[in-house]
């Protein structure tokens, strides 16, 4: 005798859906939101993508971020490793800039594709 659980058509049918993130880009995704999970950075990049020169000296980060050099220096590293800063020596400073498309392609990952 066959059961009627046999018999039934399963709920729902598992799918990819179109558009899903692959393991590894979700990884990659997660990096860069978990580096702007933090005030101080979402501050920083405020500041950096505000600048008239679209960039910002390092030296121009502590006073309004009422940090100190170290930490400073700390929340800059991220933002660059996470590739949402990019940062050029020039001499004793380094200076800061946003990545071109760094910010568009993570809020393009939020948008509901139509």
């Amino acid at each position: 005798m066959v059961s009627a659980s046999e018999t039934e058509a399963p709920c729902c049918v598992p799918s990819q859906g179109q558009g899903a993130l692959l393991a590894t880009d979700a990884e990659a995704l997660a990096a860069r939101f978990k580096a702007l999970a933090d005030p101080n950075r979402l501050r920083i990049l405020s500041i950096v993508s505000t600048s008239p020169a679209a960039e910002t000296c390092v030296c121009d980060l502590s006073e309004p971020l009422e940090l100190g050099q170290p930490t400073v220096s700390h929340h800059l590293k991220i933002l660059v490793e996470a590739g949402l800063l990019n940062r050029e020596k020039r001499g004793v400073w380094a200076y800061y800039s946003l990545v071109p498309g760094a910010l568009d392609s993570l809020a393009a990952t939020l948008t509901p594709k139509a």
